[in-house]
Order: C-alpha cells, then sequence, then structure tokens
C-alpha cells in the first residue's frame, strides 16, 4: 500500500508538471516565429522527455555545423523536452505533440533525411513517411548490448563509429548490407570538445588529470563506481606531488544508493577545496556543470570507470586509465577495448600516482591507446571525422536526389496518419 501511494503521489507531481511545462511552452510558441516553408532538408526526430535530452545535446555542434550546408530542424513531441529545446537548442525546434502536428511539419518542410539518436517506440510514427532517408546515429558508442540491437535494420541508414562498431554488429545482424547501410564517420563530438571554452584554470607545467567516476550503480553486476575505492586516495595523491592539476567531475547521481560512497565523494570535494587553500595556483577544479566536452580534450591523462565516459574520452585520442572495479561481481565485457585497456587498481595513494604517471609517459601505452583509437574512430586528426559526417550527409542527399528523378512521375502520395490524436500519451518526464 505505502509502495502505491508512494506512486500515486510521483505520477500526480508528474501530471502537474507536465502541464505547467504545457501552459509555459504555449506562450513560449506564441512568441516564436513561423518555421519559413520548405527550408529544411535534415530533421532530427526526439520522441523523449527531457529526462532523455543528454542523448541529443551531445549532438548540438555537430548538428549547428552541419546546419551551415544542409538546413536542420529539431522536431520534439513532449513538452517538457521541447521547453527545454526552446530554451538550449543552437537549432530551430518544431514541436509535433500530435501526430497531425508532425504530419503539418512534413508536408511544409522539404525533409530528405531524419536522424534518430535512440530506439524511443514513437520513432515508427516517424518512420512510416517514405520518400527520405530514416538514419540511426545514436548518442553514443561503447559495447553495450544496446549497441547490437537488430533494431538498426528499421533504419534506411545507420551512421556508425568505426571498425570496432561494424565487426560487433556483424556478429548479430543477418543479412544486412554493411557496406551500403553501415557509413563509418568516428565520432564528430570529438572536433567540439573544445570549440572555445575558456579553461577554469590557466595552463602551465602541471599536468591536468580528469578523474570522471560514474556513480555506484544499484546492483552488484554494475557496480562500476570506483569514488570510495579508488577515488580518495586517487585525488589526495594527486593533490600532494605538486606535479598535477585535479579536475574531478563525478557522477551527479553519486551517493543515491551507498551513504559511504557519498560520503567519500564529499570528503574529495573537501580535499580539493583544502588544496586550492594551501596553494591557490594550484588550480584544482570541483567540475559539476552540465557542459562535458573541453574536460575530454584538456586533460593530459583521463582516469574514469568503465561507463560511456570511456569512449568519449578514446575520441580524443589521448592517454586513458580505467578503474578496475573493486567488486568482483560487477561484470566487465572484454570482447572490445577493454581486453587491452589500462587498468587502474586499487592501491595505495603512492601506487596510484605511480601508474598515472607510468601510462601518461609510456610508449607501448600509447601505442596500444592508438590501435584501438583507429579501431573505434578511425582518423580522430581534428577536423577528419566532421568531414565524414559531412560526406556522409552529402552522399544521402545525392541518393536522395537520385531517386527523386527516377520516380518523378510516380505523381503525390496521400501521408495521412489514421492515428487518433486523443489516444496519443505525451511523456511526463
Amino acid at each position: 500500500m505505502r509502495r502505491d501511494a508512494r506512486r500515486a503521489v510521483k505520477l500526480a507531481k508528474e501530471i502537474m508538471w507536465s502541464r505547467r511545462a504545457q501552459r509555459a511552452l504555449n506562450v513560449k510558441l506564441q512568441g516564436q516565429a513561423p518555421l519559413e516553408p520548405h527550408r529544411f532538408r535534415v530533421g532530427v526526430y526526439f520522441a523523449d522527455g527531457k529526462v532523455n535530452l543528454y542523448q541529443l545535446r551531445q549532438w548540438y555542434a555537430p548538428l549547428a555545423a552541419l546546419a551551415e550546408r544542409h538546413p536542420v530542424l529539431l522536431l520534439s513531441r513532449a513538452s517538457g523536452a521541447a521547453l527545454k529545446l526552446l530554451d538550449e537548442s543552437p537549432l530551430p525546434v518544431a514541436y509535433v505533440r500530435r501526430v497531425a502536428d508532425l504530419e503539418r511539419v512534413v508536408h511544409e518542410q522539404d525533409l530528405h533525411v531524419i536522424f534518430y539518436v535512440n530506439q524511443n517506440a514513437k520513432n515508427f510514427q516517424m518512420m512510416r513517411y517514405g520518400r527520405r532517408w530514416h538514419v540511426f546515429i545514436n548518442h553514443g558508442e561503447s559495447d553495450k548490448m544496446y549497441m547490437t540491437t537488430n533494431q538498426f535494420k528499421a533504419y534506411d541508414y545507420a551512421f556508425i563509429a568505426g571498425d570496432a562498431a561494424r565487426a560487433r554488429l556483424d556478429k548479430v545482424l543477418w543479412d544486412y548490407d554493411f557496406d551500403k547501410r553501415a557509413i563509418p564517420i568516428g565520432r564528430p563530438q570529438a572536433d567540439h570538445y573544445l570549440d572555445g571554452t575558456e579553461l577554469p584554470y590557466t595552463p602551465d607545467d602541471r599536468e591536468v588529470v580528469l578523474y570522471a567516476p560514474t556513480w555506484e550503480g544499484d546492483r552488484s553486476a554494475a557496480a562500476y563506481g570506483s569514488i570510495a575505492t579508488h577515488g580518495v586516495n586517487l585525488v589526495k595523491g594527486l593533490l600532494a606531488t605538486g606535479r598535477h592539476r585535479v579536475i574531478y567531475r563525478p557522477h551527479p547521481r553519486s551517493g543515491v544508493v551507498d551513504p559511504d560512497y557519498g560520503a567519500a565523494n564529499q570528503q574529495i570535494i573537501q580535499a580539493i577545496a583544502a588544496a586550492n587553500a594551501a596553494d591557490p595556483s594550484a588550480q584544482h577544479f570541483y567540475d559539476h556543470g552540465p557542459k562535458l566536452g573541453w574536460q575530454l580534450a584538456a586533460a593530459d591523462v583521463a582516469i574514469v570507470d568503465i561507463s560511456a565516459m570511456v569512449y568519449d574520452r578514446l575520441a580524443a585520442g589521448k592517454p586513458l586509465l580505467i578503474t578496475r572495479p573493486a567488486n568482483p561481481a560487477a561484470q566487465i565485457d572484454t570482447s572490445g577495448y577493454l581486453q587491452a585497456c589500462e587498468w587502474l587498481e586499487a592501491t595505495d595513494s603512492a601506487g596510484l600516482v605511480a601508474r598515472v604517471d607510468e601510462v601518461s609517459h609510456d610508449e607501448a601505452a600509447l601505442e596500444r591507446l592508438g590501435f584501438w583509437v583507429e579501431r573505434y574512430f578511425g582518423d580522430t586528426t581534428p577536423g577528419v571525422t566532421t568531414e565524414r559526417f559531412h560526406a556522409a550527409v552529402d552522399h544521402l542527399m545525392a541518393e536522395w536526389e537520385r531517386f527523386a528523378a527516377i520516380h518523378a512521375a510516380d505523381g503525390e502520395i496521400d501521408e495521412h496518419d489514421e492515428v487518433d490524436d486523443d489516444d496519443e500519451v505525451e511523456p511526463l518526464t
């Protein structure tokens, strides 16, 4: 009964929040100029609520650059997400809660390519529209099971990171034309990691170490967090050398399950504050801001847990250490990069600092890193992956023109859906 009561209260709060968001969105939309007809060639379809906006945010900069050659429009189905997107997105946004709204935008614009960053079931309400390419671009690169779903086949094309992604998919996708439908582009986000960001410190002779641990997890199999097992000794050791500058970026959920984990997090934050008070020139940085990118590019060495951060940093092509989980039940997939990565074992402060120094200057470790960077992302020379992304879109645009010419005599088609808009339910979060 208590559980049901908590669920009822939670649902009531979500409904109230959703209604407030809808009212605020209506006010904002009234002040928006209408979209210029037939302007946009690329659509980015996002059916989720604001809780999953992180999946789209990482594409802002690459899509903004793409929009300079092919205008891009974001299509948002949920009021909370649309409200947030209108505030923060560098790209125009269309709020299309109902299928009728979606049909109107499809009719008024010339969308040749539609991007999808996740596998939301509502994607199929957009994918029903033919005469355009539906392309899965995902929201990151990793060796998770999610990256090998048969749902890839639902799209006309998929933009993948590189050889590792293709090999991963090749194990599970039968009768799939990889040469045609899986287009490798690398990680365009990596070209925008810095993007003129003002660093929160003045660069000097200190070696910059990024420590970006994940949270403790909600079960032993996912107990990848290292703050309590590695982090305190690691950060205190680095603070004491006088040779290192620490950027500490913990997962925002650190300590939500285990109070001891949260206490260790606070211990590190306090240690950084004390070190800066003792020596202001050290400029260690506790990072809890919303933007992720500059940290991955600016750090000389990065230390992360098993998480998406592994691959975000790998795309930067710079020295990387991964904490080995202390919990023996934690599941580690060693079929990809983790089979040959540089591990950081839980030990004392001196041992941890020595390992950081070793990896950042070990030629053999750097050579191994280079192999896996190439394996996952191809050429990571600044600008190259953006060129590959743009070339892939140019190719699809040319293919659209080719097929449009072939079917020029086919006439118009009825693209109206028979879905009852009154039956549609919008995400509450």
